[in-house]
């Protein structure tokens, strides 16, 4: 028998094998289960042996199935969603359109268990996030916190990798995240991770407010998490937390002392002094949010480091966010799989399950993991591969849909329900700062906010592009320009960044897109009626409409309401539209025509049509 090709978009044409082949491979419970009673969920993408037992057919069955569709494919062969489809439509079963349910990073809240309810859930400890300026005591805060020697080991005392710590207090648990800065912080949230649910920012009591404690505070506010201000260093004979709370007020960061709701709490992390105070203040703040998760679900977690070991293989350092993992589970963190064969704690003590906020390191996977990326405990070593592989589908899809101009940042925004514009704004001096902060702040309308997320002097390095992606914010330079690295990053990541000399030029093209994100008011504006004298058949299933124009005009682009006795009985586009013999685009007022409309084949003589247009002002 002569080959069939594939016209399906499945598998070409390959060797026939004998059906008892196939049998051999799979179970016999499968051949004596009975179809399923509903319609069933199909990936976009799944292997025959896959199809075969979600539809409850047998290898053999499914494939001369396949066979009957001109598709050739062997018991481990993937076929897309649209083949997979008439394969169980044959079999009379119904197939609900793909969701990619299987891809939670698909998600842009990678690591939130979107199943959770109040029944299901129970309170989980909180992940606290620290920022701060470089050498204002971050590492060492967290040393005093947890009682380990960690800062003595890092180059310079400068934290060099993430870590994370559980601790305890008072019988209840705090996950701590120290951070190289707080661009590993936002480039979590580039990717969608929801990692932190609050954020402490360490400041120094004798040297106030710097150029990256500014940057912490911008991107914190971005994230949308609450902030407690740690003042260290109170012991240093400079040390001034007066000044440092004016200096926070200046950038909107307002302490309980002076009228606000941020919690500031005085701390020596050298002399281990404040501690107290600051854990319970942070224990009061989540118990405010009601932190949930459900933890008898399959794990759901977020990687927050990666690293090679010569002798361990791939390590990746997750925390759980909501669910289970256990040593002996299929995991997949992004696009790497494997097998949990050993995890150990923020301490390097080797445990065998880690529930919600738990950090844990994880040894198993077949290669490393990128920062931000999800992990999903899975079923098993199949249902890995299928993740693995939608996974890379849709990342190829995201990288071929970037922003790259104002426009398409205004149709990004757009998406959103919230109006809301966001910028990044750098300039070549201080002073150029405060002024291109003010002019933008002031473009507000009362259908869009201008958010000004950052701004700062120098040059467009990553960090700008980092936040302005993770925020989906334009860039604007005013007498300044993007170094390379951030160029090319910009590109990589789809954000818009524009340079200028003149400050109305910059204020004008941030004014256009304010108004571009004003949405035009929508009007349907009727256009003509036709009356139907008769109706003809075309082909089995198809009708035409033929009518007279009893006033106005209807247009081939228009949509057209079908009124009966006054009431709308369809609704839809034009599919053709002819004069006589001819093809036309409108049919005028007392002329007569053809109407065929999409869907809709029951017209009947007396029938109304109304043409109208949807036009915006």
């Amino acid at each position: 028998m002569a080959r069939q090709r594939n016209t399906g978009g499945g598998q070409r044409g390959r060797r026939r094998q004998g059906p008892s082949d196939y049998e051999s491979r799979r179970p016999a419970s499968v051949a004596v289960e009975e179809a399923p009673s509903g319609p069933v969920e199909l990936p976009a993408s799944l292997t025959v042996g896959a199809l075969a037992e979600i539809l409850k057919k047998t290898n053999v069955d499914t494939i001369k199935a396949l066979m009957r569709l001109g598709v050739m494919a062997t018991v481990n062969e993937s076929v897309d969603f649209d083949v997979a489809a008439r394969v169980a439509a044959s079999f009379e079963i119904p197939v609900l359109k793909p969701r990619d349910r299987e891809e939670s990073a698909a998600s842009s809240r990678v690591g939130v268990d979107e199943g959770m309810t109040k029944d299901n859930s129970s309170p989980r400890p909180p992940i606290i996030t620290v920022l701060g300026h470089v050498d204002h005591g971050k590492t060492t805060l967290l040393d005093a916190i947890r009682g380990a020697k960690v800062v003595d080991s890092e180059a310079g005392g400068i934290t060099q990798s993430i870590g994370a710590y559980q601790v305890e207090r008072n019988g209840q648990r705090i996950t701590f995240i120290d951070t190289p800065g707080h661009e590993a912080f936002t480039s979590m949230r580039a990717s969608g991770a929801q990692v932190t649910d609050i954020a402490v920012l360490v400041v120094a009591a004798d040297d106030g407010v710097m150029p990256q404690t500014i940057e912490a505070i911008d991107h914190a506010k971005a994230a949308g998490v609450p902030i407690v201000v740690a003042i260290n260093k109170m012991d240093s004979p400079g040390a001034d937390p007066d000044r440092v709370k004016g200096e926070l007020a200046e950038h909107e960061i307002i302490v309980e002392d002076y009228g606000g709701d941020v919690i500031a709490v005085p701390v020596s992390a050298l002399k281990k002094e404040g501690i107290d105070v600051l854990l319970e203040s942070l224990l009061l703040l989540a118990e405010v949010q009601e932190l949930r998760a459900n933890p008898d679900r399959p794990g759901i977690g977020v990687v927050i480091e990666a690293h090679t070991d010569r002798v361990r293989g791939s390590i990746a350092t997750v925390l759980v966010r909501s669910g289970t993992v256990n040593i002996g589970d299929n995991v997949v963190a992004g696009i790497q799989r494997g097998r949990v064969r050993a995890m150990l704690d923020g301490f390097g003590n080797q445990i065998d399950s880690a529930g919600p906020s738990t950090p844990v390191q994880i040894m198993g996977l077949g290669g490393l993991p990128a920062v931000g990326d999800q992990l999903d405990v899975v079923e098993d070593d199949r249902a890995g591969r299928t993740l693995v592989e939608t996974r890379e589908r849709l990342q190829g899809g995201r990288e071929e849909h970037t922003a790259s101009t104002m426009a398409d940042v205004m149709r990004r925004v757009h998406s959103g329900e919230a109006k809301q514009l966001n910028v990044v704004v750098k300039a070549g001096t201080q002073g150029s700062v405060d002024a291109v902060r003010r002019a933008v702040g002031q473009l507000s309308t009362e259908d869009v906010q201008v958010n000004v997320i950052h701004a700062s002097a120098g040059q467009i390095g990553e960090a700008d592009i980092l936040l302005a992606s993770a925020s989906d914010a334009l860039v604007v330079g005013f007498e300044t320009n993007a170094e390379a690295n951030a160029q090319s990053q910009a590109l990589m990541r789809g954000v818009v960044v524009k340079t200028y000399d003149i400050i109305y030029n910059l204020v004008d093209d941030v004014r256009s897109a304010v108004q571009g994100l004003i949405e035009p008011e929508e009007r349907q504006v009727i256009i003509g009626h036709a009356n139907v004298l008769d109706v003809f058949a075309r082909g089995k299933r198809e009708k035409i409409a033929g009518v007279r124009v009893t006033d106005g005009v209807l247009r081939r682009n228009s949509r057209m309401r079908v009124l009966r006795k006054g009431n709308e009985i369809f609704d839809g586009a034009v599919v053709s539209m002819r004069h006589l013999q001819d093809n036309v685009r409108e049919i005028a007022n007392n002329f007569e025509g053809g109407i065929i409309l999409d869907g809709f084949h029951e017209y009947e003589p007396g029938d109304v049509l109304e043409a109208y247009e949807i036009r915006t002002s």
